[in-house]
């Protein structure tokens, strides 16, 4: 199980006694864990991330934060995970697609490149694919067919079934952020009404300013002045867990999914948007009769390093014995 400080257990002969390092890329920070064979957390650490620079200055920084770790700990790193943003092919580790703010990201072979940087088997994640590993062997869970929803900037998304990540064959399986029929606003993406438009914290800073006419605040200040009793603050997070609580019910409808778990910043408001899950999970749950449960994450900053971690200990372990 993953804990928030224990980081994963790494059953069997072939990882016991190894460390292995999970690296979380995103456009402004690399973050990485380094955890031992039995699953204890040895070293952490953050460095900016150089996006602007290129994929090989982004593979250099990442590389640098793991051995510095590595040597912190006194311990050899036998395999590295990596949730990166941007759309992966997870079979090659190579960035398919990416946002403008990742420069030389997209058709970037990250794997590769950081196998020549460390020297051992390197695993590449989507970013929201390794929080959902993460997350579903957090400690005291025991999730195998799950929905995992990250809310940030935009909405992510990620889907497990029967333990295992489905990517789907062109690896966008589970990107629950671009689903429509939530609102008439126009999407990030050019399209509208997706789900992104309500519950990403991008858009519950537009949705209070549109609201309010007043400054744009980020997700965080609406949501302070949403516990203070701002109506319209309350508004805009009633708008996003009613939104949010349907798309989960669609896809566990579809699916037979008994669970999803929520995360990123915007869920860090949770008090916030539970009210409205809730409400909305009466009227409009699975028809299955099942009910769904909607959970928010519990490892935060952690959460998609640990994943990776996963990523990597499956890669150490023989086909089905995971």
């Amino acid at each position: 199980m993953i804990g928030q400080e224990q980081g994963i257990t790494m059953p069997g002969d072939s990882t016991s006694g190894a460390a292995l390092v999970g690296i979380d890329i995103g456009g402004t920070k690399i973050a990485a864990l380094l955890v031992s064979g039995d699953g204890t957390v040895l070293a952490r650490g953050s460095v900016p991330a150089p996006a602007a620079a290129g994929g090989g200055a982004m593979a250099d920084a990442a590389a640098h934060l793991a051995r510095r770790l590595a040597a912190e700990a006194g311990a050899d790193i036998a395999a590295a995970g990596v949730g990166a943003a941007g759309v992966i092919d997870h079979d090659t580790g190579t960035i398919r697609a990416a946002s403008a703010t990742f420069v030389g990201w997209a058709g970037f072979p990250l794997a590769d490149e950081l196998e020549v940087r460390l020297g051992v088997p390197v695993r590449v994640e989507n970013d929201v694919n390794a929080f959902l590993l993460g997350e579903a062997a957090a400690e005291g869970r025991v999730e195998v067919d799950v929905l995992g929803v990250m809310l940030g900037t935009g909405v992510g998304g990620a889907l497990l079934i029967d333990g295992e990540l489905h990517h789907g064959p062109h690896g966008a399986a589970g990107e629950i952020g671009h689903t429509p029929g939530y609102s008439d606003l126009v999407c990030t993406c050019g399209q509208t009404g997706h789900l992104e438009t309500l519950a990403s914290g991008t858009s519950i800073s537009l949705r209070y300013q549109e609201r309010t006419g007043g400054a744009l605040l980020d997700a965080r200040a609406v949501a302070d002045r949403a516990r203070d009793g701002d109506a319209d603050a309350v508004a805009v997070f009633d708008a996003a867990g009613r939104a949010v609580a349907l798309a989960c019910a669609s896809a566990a409808t579809i699916l037979d999914l008994p669970c999803a778990i929520v995360g990123g910043g915007v869920a860090a408001a949770w008090d916030l948007l539970e009210p409205a899950i809730a409400l909305t999970l009466r009227t409009d749950s699975p028809v299955s009769g099942i009910p769904l449960r909607i959970i928010p994450a519990v490892l935060g900053a952690d959460a998609v390093a640990l994943g990776a971690i996963e990523t990597a200990r499956r890669a150490l372990v023989p086909a089905g014995a995971h």
